[in-house]
């Protein structure tokens, strides 16, 4: 895309000259922290330029990240990248000087502390002395900084069911983010994912709207506090909205197709919730709805997000998504056109690049902009910076980026989180293993003793903070004899010679352990198989990882199998033959220890499937909130049941579920009931269960899914020991939109079900009525 030099004569010259009717106090409000947030905009915005205004919409790639792409990239390849940016005629001196004169609002892609405090330092030097704004995609952790905290990917968070951790989680985010000398994260995203070719399932909660939003809630909360004050917090931001996670070919950015009902039921209430939760900034979608661009459309952006919901922070775009607008969805001709299009959707802020600058600077000054609609944008930005304490302290100071960055605090959440997110899928018996039975182990696999583990967002680490499951397996069970096959990273290159190597290898073992999945790592581009932007039409294990499962179980020696994946995988064939299948997802910095002490029985596993798991991609989408007629009729060939269920895992020990008991058969529609059952740990060692409610309006003016998850408790027993699980029913558990899309709960029978999962057969049941 081309900068339009052109313009910087008339630059140097407009940007010089102060605002109308403003004099240089020699203590300005703007500067007085003791003044409220309001004031001190106020009086900054009065002394603001045109140019300064349209300038703190503006956001920029870093200054090293320019130069590190400008080697490896031509212009062409640029303008199609979702990870890698630079402007071919606006060099790193240029956006320099643009910083020092105050031009400039927001910068992304600054990994390092000392780049973030020269930044500001050129930020300070400028007229009014704004701070900029750097905002990173943490989303499971700072992990785009090297030596941060890795924490597992969204995906393997919500398997936990458990929004206290991922509060924490989001918390210590916050302090390594201000640590490391970002103030916004680019997170939580919180689509709702329904296809699993879709490659950035692992960025997201799962498949279901409820624990979507309980957890993108918990996320905010932990990331922004009460409301982002101080120098401990950062801003979160709501992404991306809305359903680019159920895109129709699973390609990410591709249209979806669906009503403005399921639009409303399935993917909207995480970001209401959110905005209820105070979150100041939300991201559009790369793709369309109802033939609108999401960047452009108003009835997204404007009617619901600030209409109905009372949104007032900002809305930031997405990676040169507003340019897309033009060159790919076609709703413009000229960058104008659609820059005009996303200012009069509700736009405030443009990612990255210069062109927006320039063309919104003229369309002001030929009146097709009023000025008015630009401090409406700036507004909130300028309030986030006051909030933040930027004015005061725009700069980290390297002694807290050293006691922040992978303390031991952290380190211990990262490892909790990962124990809690291990799903066990298959146990023949075998797990937990005996040492004294299984003294020599082959462990193999492209995914046993590298960095893959930590999932998108993430750069490589040093590797003494990142334990692979090949060395946590040493750690945990060092009387243990492992022999290493290394296959490589990559999955795309394993040979058949490297499977009968391993075949090989597993001669006179006792035991194979088998580490395979996919890559997700942004470093590895082109080779990864999952992540943004790698989507696929067959979610198989790829390449030579089923054959090597498939050689290594038929020497007859048991296979236990642990997949590190960000999207379900259809293993069909692996589930039904192997001693026992783990679900790891990407377990993060401490994953691999994790994994060992669940296979050695120092961790009970409590994970569930926050997303289903199809037996073939033939089979998407699958999901379990689906409608009665969506399995009317079974397949001709092959099974219609997914493979896994949502809310599905197994544990180490047993647990027992009494009847549904309901604390009346009957409800108003403003009123209320409690259903309970009693949970009885019937094995033989402690365990976590994690109990689901789920809700079915049996007859309805619109149909609705055969069931709903509405609640879930995660419950720590002794053997033996009994609890009664509680639930309160309220009407926003029941309300939906009726055949005339008035929100709101109809009369009626409504069935509880209340289990270990989503199966029908793990659920107890009752119904009661609401009059």
């Amino acid at each position: 895309m081309k900068t339009k030099l052109r313009h910087w004569t008339f630059f140097f010259a407009a940007a010089a000259i102060a605002a109308p009717g403003c004099s240089d106090n020699a203590d300005p409000v703007y500067k007085d922290a003791s003044q409220s947030v309001e004031r001190r905009v106020d009086d900054l915005l009065s002394r603001m330029t045109l140019e300064e205004k349209v300038g703190q919409m503006c956001q920029y790639v870093g200054l090293n990240h320019m130069r590190q792409t400008a080697v490896v990239l031509s212009e062409a390849e640029m303008k199609k990248s979702h990870a890698m940016g630079f402007y071919a005629d606006c060099p790193p001196e240029r956006i320099e000087e643009m910083i020092r004169e105050g031009i400039t609002g927001s910068f992304l892609h600054v990994t390092s502390v000392e780049e973030a405090n020269y930044i500001q330092s050129l930020a300070l030097r400028s007229r009014l002395a704004i701070p900029v704004l750097i905002g990173i995609d943490a989303m499971h952790g700072t992990g785009l900084v090297r030596g941060a905290t890795v924490y597992p990917t969204e995906i393997g968070q919500a398997a936990s069911f458990n929004p206290a951790l991922v509060e924490k989680i989001g918390r210590e985010t916050a302090l390594e983010m201000r640590a490391s000398g970002s103030q916004w994260t680019f997170g939580p995203n919180i689509e709702v994912a329904r296809d699993a070719r879709w490659g950035r399932v692992g960025d997201t909660f799962g498949e279901d709207p409820y624990l979507v939003t309980q957890l993108g809630v918990a996320a905010v909360k932990g990331l922004q506090g009460a409301d982002f004050t101080g120098e401990d917090y950062v801003i979160a931001c709501a992404k991306h909205m809305a359903g680019g996670s159920q895109p129709v070919n699973g390609i990410n950015g591709a249209p979806n197709d669906m009503s403005e009902r399921t639009l409303r039921e399935v993917f909207l209430p995480p970001f209401e919730k959110c905005v209820e939760a105070g979150i100041y900034t939300v991201m559009a979608a790369h793709n369309e709805y109802d033939g609108i661009p999401c960047h452009g459309s108003r009835f997204l952006l404007t009617d619901i997000l600030r209409g109905e919901w009372g949104f007032d922070g900002f809305v930031v775009s997405d990676w040169m998504d507003i340019e897309r607008m033009q060159d790919y969805h076609t709703t413009g001709a000229t960058l104008r056109d659609v820059y005009s299009q996303t200012l009069d959707a509700g736009m405030d802020m443009h990612m990255h690049g210069p062109d927006f600058y320039y063309e919104v600077l003229e369309m002001v000054r030929d009146g097709v902009i009023p000025e008015s609609r630009i401090e409406a944008s700036v507004r909130p930005i300028l309030a986030a910076k006051f909030r933040l304490g930027l004015f005061e302290n725009p700069y980290v100071g390297e002694e807290k980026t050293r006691g922040t960055l992978f303390c031991e605090e952290h380190r211990a959440t990262a490892l909790d989180a990962a124990r809690e997110s291990i799903v066990l899928l298959e146990n023949d018996g075998i797990l937990p293993l005996d040492p004294a039975k299984y003294r020599r182990v082959l462990v193999t696999g492209p995914f046993a003793d590298n960095q893959v583990q930590l999932g998108d967002w993430a750069f490589r680490q040093p590797e003494e903070n990142v334990t692979t499951v090949w060395e946590g397996l040493q750690a945990v069970s060092p009387e243990t004899q492992f022999t290493l096959c290394d296959l490589g990273w990559n999955v795309r290159n394993i040979t058949p010679e490297q499977v009968r190597g391993a075949v090989r290898q597993a001669a006179g073992k006792d035991l194979a352990i088998v580490v395979v999945g996919e890559n997700s790592l942004r470093y590895h581009w082109k080779e990864k198989t999952c992540g943004e932007n790698s989507d696929r039409y067959d979610i198989s294990l790829y390449g030579e990882q089923e054959p090597l499962i498939r050689a290594l179980h038929a020497t007859g020696i048991p296979v236990v199998v642990v997949m590190t994946n960000g999207r379900p995988l259809s293993t069909e064939w692996v589930s039904e033959n192997v001693a026992a299948l783990i679900e790891a997802w990407e377990p993060g910095s401490l994953g691999g220890q994790a994994v060992a002490e669940v296979l050695y029985g120092k961790v009970n596993p409590s994970g569930k499937m926050p997303i289903s798991v199809p037996r073939h991609s033939g089979q998407i989408p699958v999901y379990y909130n689906h409608k009665f007629t969506h399995h009317w009729f079974p397949y001709a060939t092959g099974k219609s049941s997914p493979l896994y269920e949502f809310g599905y895992g197994l544990s180490y020990t047993t647990f027992g579920y009494g009847d549904v008991e309901l604390s009346a058969g009957t409800m108003a529609p403003d009123g209320q009931l409690t259903a309970s059952v009693t949970l009885t740990n019937t094995g033989s060692t402690a365990g976590t269960e994690v109990v689901q409610l789920y809700l079915r309006d049996k007859v309805s003016s619109a149909t609705r899914p055969v069931k709903e998850l509405r609640d879930f408790r995660r419950v720590t027993l002794a053997p033996g020991e009994s609890t009664r699980v509680e639930f309160t029913l309220t009407p926003d558990k029941l309300a939906y939109y009726d055949a005339k899309m008035h929100y709101g709960v109809e009369p009626g029978d409504f069935e509880v079900m209340i289990g270990s999962s989503s199966r029908d057969k793990d659920l107890r049941r009752a119904v009661f009525t609401v009059k």
